[in-house]
This record gives structure tokens, sequence and C-alpha cells, in this order.
């Protein structure tokens, strides 16, 4: 039998081979239950013989679903959302859905546009990543019903559904871990907390930790810069012009905290000896350092694969679903941290 070209291929002619109606064939691929094991076998053959593609918008009008979901990162630039985002697609495939992506450059405005754009294309779910977006926004996802959730907080805005850690006592358990040690003089390198609430989580969780141990963070002892590791290296420089007596800088993130440390040892600071640096996020990079990085562990790959669970399970209306999904988060201590003078209370 002549294969016809794959652009010119009906499910006309699907049907005609397979001796059954175009009704058999579209209940075989849409519903595989309604047809026997032995037609849908012939029919699938005969698809794949002829290289039929079916049409995605007809099939979405006639199920009224496109088996897609949308997902909102605020950048594609780093290695935790890359990690993130195969394990959510892998979910998401394994229950028979797409993923749509889109970044926002941590621009509520942008993000707005970007979930209307996902809706234009008729997504069943949407996944945000942090709270940081206009209510507007949340207020039109609640008003269309449309299933959603937030990843990588626990407070989201107006009671929606959430997968994610508390953000604020995550990095407290490094800081706590560094006053145990001995540690008096601090300073913070920070991400940008402008749109970013993460970030801003864990500059309050920092200054509110110090603030309990009669230790004050001043506003010019925290740098906050892009996540980039020029950027954190300038503000290292900052921070020990600042205050040359700093023993122990505190990273919003990893690839700060990576910067910071190739700072350190440009200017022949001796790290841990002189100066103690904790990231966060354990990208797997840090354990590879010498020193190696100590850092706050999230279990970023049940994060997003729990997001997806739920997702789905909004979207095929499961009821009882929780609102909040904690993930874990762990203090992660390697060589970039040492004991300058207490003994170690955390183990290693």
């Amino acid at each position: 039998m002549k294969t016809l070209a794959k652009t010119s291929v009906t499910i006309d002619q699907v049907a005609k081979l397979a001796k059954v109606s175009t009704a058999t064939v579209s209940r075989a691929l849409n519903n595989p239950t309604a047809v026997s094991d032995e037609l849908k076998k012939n029919i699938y053959r005969i698809i794949d013989k002829l290289g039929y593609i079916p049409n995605a918008g007809a099939r979405s009008l006639m199920l009224k679903r496109s088996g897609s979901i949308g997902v909102i990162v605020p950048t594609l630039d780093h290695a935790i959302f890359a990690q993130g985002l195969a394990e959510f697609q892998r979910q998401l495939s394994e229950a028979g859905y797409q993923m749509l992506v889109a970044s926002t450059n941590y621009d509520p405005d942008i993000e707005s546009q970007q979930v209307r754009n996902l809706l234009l294309q008729g997504v069943e779910g949407i996944a945000m990543f942090g709270s940081s977006q206009k209510l507007e926004l949340i207020r039109l996802l609640k008003t269309r019903r449309l299933p959603y959730i937030h990843i990588g907080t626990l407070s989201p805005p107006l009671n929606g559904y959430t997968a994610g850690f508390d953000n604020k006592k995550a990095i407290q358990l490094g800081v706590e871990y560094l006053l145990q040690v001995g540690h008096k003089n601090f300073g913070m390198i920070a991400g940008q907390t402008a749109n970013n609430d993460r970030a801003r989580d864990r500059v309050d969780g920092v200054c509110e930790l110090l603030k309990s141990h009669r230790i004050t963070l001043e506003k010019k002892s925290i740098i906050e810069v892009p996540y980039q590791i020029e950027d954190a290296r300038f503000a290292l420089k900052k921070l020990l012009q600042i205050n040359p007596k700093i023993s122990a800088v505190v990273c919003g993130q990893d690839i700060l905290a990576v910067g910071a440390l190739l700072e350190a040892q440009d200017k022949k600071i001796e790290v841990p000896k002189k100066l103690s640096i904790i990231g966060f996020d354990d990208l797997e990079l840090t354990r590879h350092l010498s020193p190696s990085l100590s850092t706050i562990r999230v279990d970023s790959i049940g994060m997003w694969s729990k997001a997806a669970h739920h997702l789905i399970s909004q979207i095929e209306g499961l009821a009882r679903l929780p609102r909040k999904i904690n993930v874990e988060v762990s203090l992660v201590i390697r060589d970039s941290t040492t004991n300058i003078g207490k003994k170690m209370v955390l183990e290693k």
C-alpha cells in the first residue's frame, strides 16, 4: 500500500482503510475504552502507517479540553528552574498533558500578559512561581474558575493553592547555624526584592533572626543584585569596604554565593578561616567547588512533582485537596563555613 503524504492524511482516509466510520476512529483516539482492543490496535496501526496527526483544534473543540497546562517562571536562565520544569513536564506527560512555558523576567505586568496569552491558548490550568502576581490577575483566574497553583512559597494571595516552603524559616536554618558557631558580624548578598517575594522573605528572615539575637543587620550591609556571578562579586567587594569585620556572608541564592566565593579567593581572603559563606538551593555545582559550599537544600524536584499532581487533580475535579503542600528544606554544612569559637551544634 502506498503511503500518503503526512500533510494530506485525513481521518476519512484512516477510517476507509480501517473499514470503520470516522466516529469510530475518533472514539479510538479520544476515548480508547469505548472500542475493543482488537479494533483499537488496527486503527492505531493504520494511523502509524499513514502518519496521521489529529487536528488539535478540532479535538479540543470536541472534548472541550486542550490537554495543555501553562507554567510561568521568572526566568529560564537558571538551573533551578530548568530542573523544576523538566520534572513538571515529566509528570504532565505521564498524565497525558502537554506543557506550555512562559517567563516574566520578574515583571508582574509581563506575567499578567503571559497568563492571558496562555488563556487564549486554552490551557486547562496554570502554575505560577512565587506569589508576587497582581491581584487582578489572580481574581481573573478565580472568576474563570481555572485551576492554578503557586510554587516555591507558602503564602499565596487570595487563599490559593500552593506547593513550596517558608522562605523566611528556610534561610534562618543557615543563620542559626552561623550564630551557633560564633559569628556576630554579618553581611548579606540578596536577590533583588522588588517583585520577588522569595528574595524579600529571605532578607526578612535573616534580619528578624539576627534581631532576636540582638544583632542589627544594617541596610547598607544588605546588597541586592541580579542573580549573576559578576554582580555577586561586586557585592562582596562592597560589603567588605563597608564593614571589614564581616565574618559571615549569607547569600539568597547559590549563584550569589559562588560569586562571593570567587571574589574572596581573588582577594586572597581565606574561606572559611577568615570569611564564611553560605548559599541557598543546593545546586549541583556547589558540592564540587573548593571549598565546597554550605547551603540550604530544597527538595525542588519533589516540589515541582507535587505541584503538577495537585494541579492535575484540580483539573480532574478531585475534592478536598490540601491548600498548602510543604516540601522538605534542610541545612547542608560543607567547607565554606567554619566554627570560630563555639562547638558545632548541627551535624554535617
